[in-house]
């Protein structure tokens, strides 16, 4: 049986310059140094959360972004705004409450066996 190899793929680097599009004002590029200068907090992002879930409130259904404390990550809630049920959470909360809990359940494994 021959095993046959697929091509590979490159994909840019992101320090590279992009070969395809349109260059960028010099004023933009300036814009974009400053913001990776200045490191996004996490009080900046939950405000700005906080103001797309007011944004998306006029809707029957609206879509919240909610944090789990115990992994520091984001997900999606989709809510009917008249009887406050979950329609649908991207990723499901249980399955990231249970991943936290094996992850909690490794890290005492491995401190025990230090």
């Amino acid at each position: 049986m021959e095993v046959t190899k697929l091509p590979s793929i490159e994909f840019p680097r992101v320090s590279e310059p992009n070969p395809i599009g349109p260059k960028k004002p010099i004023a933009a590029e300036e814009k974009q140094n400053k913001e990776v200068d200045n490191p996004i907090t996490k009080e900046a992002l939950n405000d700005k959360v906080d103001s797309m879930n007011k944004f998306l409130e006029s809707a029957t259904t609206n879509v919240k972004f909610q944090f789990h404390e115990e992994l520091n990550v984001y997900y999606v809630q989709v809510v009917n705004s008249l009887t406050e049920e979950i329609l649908r959470e991207i990723p499901n909360k249980k399955f990231l409450d249970m991943y936290a809990s094996m992850a909690d359940l490794a890290g005492l494994m491995v401190d025990e066996k230090l």
